[in-house]
């Protein structure tokens, strides 16, 4: 079956330049950089495979002629919110992710903007850039506020894979960790764990690991804002949806949060008007980066090559991280 397994890539441009040769030499492979809702269905027809990212597959689709032919939908994501599962279930068709594989990336990326916030590194390499430098009256340019995180607290929402691996970051640089007990859960705290509310009081920075979920949409709301310092930041590099947007701008504007930083946005790309992205263009306390944190060509190429690995072994009669 291996030689003759049919695939389709539905968005292979959210892969950047990493190599799909593995797939295109073992197997019958037809490409798409990019897949427009109205061309699912077409593009579907007459594969055994599909390979995705964040291509929506809903039931109507999954229920479809045009998937008739569909034996495994192969998540390149850990995250597969965007594809039924329970309809693929229905039709017998496997669903694979690939769950850890951007654990690294991500952890570095969330210290990338807990230094930047600490240090204004970024702002000050743009003040350069805009000749402040030959111009101060002095030997350096003081422009930002800056601190050490040595000492500070680190509250970490989700101790997964990043998680614990961002914890691990921090303590070298001296930062003492605060871990909370997993949201709404009703379960006796873990050694180690502490209630959630005490974690947003004490921290100096708060970072998001946890997945979205009926019991963490809007975790951090205007109740749970106002539960931390007002020197305290925010960083999200998880899902956009942990958060709630409006009163998250409305604490930055009012100062009652000293600042945030995200990857993740509830929609994305993000329209023009979506309220943290016009914040972040007036306010000088909010940071947005475009959903890169899991980017690391490292981590690029170990996700392709677990996407091949659950191909093979679907092939070979064997699960490897099926959902469905």
């Amino acid at each position: 079956m291996s030689g003759n397994l049919s695939i389709v890539f539905l968005d292979a441009s959210t892969f950047g330049d990493v190599s799909l040769q593995r797939f295109s030499e073992n197997w019958n492979c037809v490409v798409h950089e990019l897949t427009a809702p109205a061309e699912v269905a077409q593009r579907l027809q007459g594969y055994d495979v599909v390979i995705l990212n964040k291509v929506l597959l809903d039931s109507a689709l999954l229920d479809s002629p045009a998937a008739k032919d569909l034996k495994l939908i192969a998540i390149a994501a850990t995250g597969t919110d965007n594809v039924d599962l329970e309809a693929a279930r229905a039709r017998a068709i496997r669903v694979c992710n690939v769950p850890g594989y951007a654990a690294q990336s991500v952890a570095q990326f969330t210290m990338a903007l807990i230094l930047e916030l600490a240090t204004r590194a970024g702002e000050y390499g743009e003040l350069v850039r805009a000749g402040a430098w030959e111009k101060s009256p002095i030997y350096t340019v003081l422009a930002f506020p800056s601190f050490e995180l040595s000492g500070k607290y680190l509250g970490i929402i989700g101790y997964g894979n990043i998680g614990r691996r961002v914890a691990e970051m921090a303590r070298g640089f001296g930062m003492e960790v605060l871990i909370a007990a997993r949201p709404g859960s009703d379960a006796p705290l873990s050694q180690g764990r502490l209630p959630l509310d005490d974690v947003l009081k004490r921290a100096d920075i708060v970072s998001l690991h946890c997945p979205l979920s009926p019991q963490t949409r809007n975790l951090i709301d205007g109740r749970t804002l106002a539960l931390m310092k007002p020197s305290a930041f925010l960083i999200n590099t998880a899902r956009g949806g942990l958060v709630d947007a409006d009163a998250l701008v409305q604490a930055l504007r009012d100062k009652r949060l000293a600042g945030a930083a995200l990857d993740v946005l509830t929609q994305e790309p993000p329209p023009p008007d979506h309220p943290l992205i016009k914040a972040a263009k007036e306010l000088d306390n909010l940071w947005v980066t475009p959903h890169c944190a899991w980017s690391a060509r490292e981590a690029r190429q170990r996700l392709l090559d677990e996407v091949a690995e659950n191909i093979q072994a679907f092939v070979g009669g064997k699960e490897r991280n099926c959902v469905v």
